[in-house]
């Protein structure tokens, strides 16, 4: 792994000139390694941010946000940058590469030549914008890939990188990691100057997989949050049991404290994901927002995370929901129509009054990998009677078939939580 300097003079990091980039270096010394911008330490308290939100992760104490994919819009993505500058946040610049899994052959050298020239056309773009942190080439290409050619090409990017924008790191992000993985990096990609690494429940074996791996170099760990739907409790029919806003809040901190935040030597820090919403399996499972607008516990979480200080209004709690006296565990199934009753409980710690939002979705049939575009299944019309305080009764769907009920919890005042409950309908049960 090549560990890189630079001999232009260092700019200032409050430069007004928009030509001059920042000179950000990773060096390593007595206590490991550091990320340096304009010669100043920086810890990344970063994000996942396709657009917008920026001016409120600033506010909550957010100092960089990442992006997985830069293209050519010179317009769009120097307005990105621009208002990132205004906000007082860095740009960890994602490069779109292309991955095995959707059909790229890493063996047919005139398209990975192409690639090659769109990806130097893109840094010369942006290579000199002072809001740019480093650049992230390519994502989770080691998913379902069996070509090691791969890394070769993403080693000739980093070169090519080097060459072309001396100022910046260049890294590529990896889901989860083991030995043979890690040796491939060290063998065919030994030009890039860091990884991401992509961990969800599993982070809390970072550590190991670092010693088992023999990974002593420095990282990001580019995506964590809540335990992933791949690795959560399923019903009998294979739907994944999602955790409420709340235990995902809670997540959020114990991993953060825990292994995040504990690494000194070799972590520079992280991106939770994602500072938006995103429709990967339901609507609520990975985004920190609902696709309203409105913040969720693990926003405060990150706040207290990264600035020691809870918001002086927060979101709701809430608890998982029971229908009829039942958790998503048991595995309920429904008769067409039947006559139930759903629960959960919530309060505002700032005595906001709370409205609740009940509706019935189908289950997703999505079966993509790795974040891969996924439709929001279509709401279900349902007939039911709230009764204000976290409570519905409510006939299940007519049509057989698999679903899932959810509720929101609104404070009024931009916050929310939110839970779910997979079900299933069946003539018989």
């Amino acid at each position: 792994m090549l560990l890189w300097c630079c001999l232009v003079p260092l700019v200032a990091l409050a430069s007004e000139d928009p030509a001059i980039p920042a000179h950000v270096q990773i060096s390593e010394g007595p206590d490991g390694y550091r990320l340096t911008v304009d010669g100043h330490p920086f810890l990344i308290r970063g994000a996942g941010l396709a657009d917008g939100n920026q001016e409120e992760l600033a506010a909550r104490g957010g100092n960089s946000f990442r992006t997985w994919s830069t293209g050519t819009d010179r317009a769009r993505v120097a307005g990105m940058l621009d208002r990132a500058r205004r906000n007082g946040l860095m740009v960890a610049m994602g490069i779109e590469v292309a991955r095995e899994r959707h059909g790229f052959d890493y063996g047919d050298s005139a398209a990975v030549e192409r690639q090659w020239k769109r990806v130097r056309e893109e840094v010369r773009l942006y290579r000199n914008h002072p809001a740019v942190l480093m650049w992230v080439v390519g994502n989770e290409l080691n998913l379902e890939s069996r070509d090691p050619r791969v890394w070769n090409a993403v080693n000739d990017l980093a070169v090519m990188i080097h060459r072309e924008d001396p100022h910046h790191p260049v890294m590529t992000t990896l889901a989860g990691f083991d030995p043979d993985l890690m040796e491939l990096i060290r063998t065919r990609a030994p030009a890039l100057d860091l990884v991401g690494i992509q961990l969800y429940g599993d982070i809390v074996d970072l550590p190991a997989k670092l010693e088992r791996s023999r990974w002593t170099g420095p990282y990001v760990v580019t995506e964590w949050g809540p335990t992933g739907h791949w690795e959560s409790p399923q019903t009998d029919w294979g739907a994944p049991i999602e955790g409420d806003a709340s235990r995902k809040a809670a997540w959020l901190q114990e991993r953060y404290q825990r292994v995040i935040a504990r690494d000194t030597r070799q972590g520079l820090g992280s991106y939770v994901f994602l500072w938006g919403d995103k429709q990967e399996r339901t609507p609520t499972w990975y985004g920190l927002f609902l696709a309203s607008g409105e913040s969720t516990p693990g926003v405060d979480t990150m706040q207290y995370l990264w600035t020691g200080q809870w918001p002086r209004n927060r979101a709701p709690s809430i608890t998982p929901i029971a229908i009829d006296g039942k958790q998503a565990e048991s595995s309920l199934v429904l008769l067409p129509g039947q006559r139930v009753t759903a629960r959960t409980t919530s309060e505002d710690p700032d005595a906001d009054r709370l409205t609740f939002r009940w509706r019935i979705r189908e289950e997703s049939r999505a079966t993509t990998v790795g974040g891969d575009a996924e439709a929001v299944p279509p709401a279900v019309a349902f007939k039911g009677e709230e009764d204000g305080r976290g409570g519905i009764s409510f006939q299940a769907p007519v049509v057989a078939g698999n679903y899932r009920l959810f509720v929101e919890v609104h404070d009024g005042r931009g916050h929310a939580a939110y839970a779910n409950f997979p079900f299933r309908v069946a003539a018989s049960q």
